[in-house]
């Protein structure tokens, strides 16, 4: 009798190890991360162009892919670089897998990208821009304006484990899967 009772739970054991990887995938949303672990992954400074960039610390995000890899995306401080390099860039992006970052696909890498927003009180879309690290770019989309949001920060995010990240520059926002 005790070899049924483990033949049993062995089979059951079984199941349970070949049903619960598939439902954790199933969930296909993202994480945000905190604590030591962001503290850990956003750098002080950002390289574009030949030039090490301040991060602000403050405004950037960890997130957890469903996958488990990790991205980064943050606000830099462009004060005291070149014009070009000012109106070009307002932050970075680090990935460790495949993402579209508003439309645009970007494979594992570190990224630059630039939000042009229309004047006040417009409620048309902003354009952003995506460059790899020399510079070039390498996509573009459109930033929805979202007014339902009552109290902006340069950035936030929103990511539930049920469906994309969504990275809030202000009020525009762009979707990261």
């Amino acid at each position: 009798m005790n070899k049924t009772l483990m033949a049993i739970s062995f089979s059951l054991l079984v199941c349970l190890m070949a049903v619960w990887p598939g439902s954790a995938r199933a969930q296909g949303g993202y994480e945000s991360v905190t604590g030591t672990a962001f503290v850990n992954a956003v750098p002080a400074d950002f390289y574009l162009e030949g030039n090490r960039i301040p991060v602000e610390k403050r405004n950037s995000a960890l997130l957890k892919t469903p996958t488990g890899s990790r991205v980064v995306v943050g606000l830099i401080d462009t004060t005291g670089y070149s014009s070009k390099i000012k109106t070009k860039y307002t932050g970075f992006l680090i990935t460790e897998t495949s993402i579209s970052f508003g439309g645009t696909k970007l494979g594992v890498g570190s990224y630059g990208f630039g939000l042009d927003t229309p004047a006040a009180p417009s409620t048309a879309a902003a354009t952003f821009k995506i460059y790899n690290l020399a510079g070039e770019k390498l996509g573009e989309g459109t930033a929805k304006k979202d007014d339902s949001i009552k109290q902006p920060k340069p950035l936030g995010v929103a990511a539930d484990k049920t469906g994309p990240a969504k990275i809030l520059f202000g009020k525009y926002v762009i979707e990261i899967q």
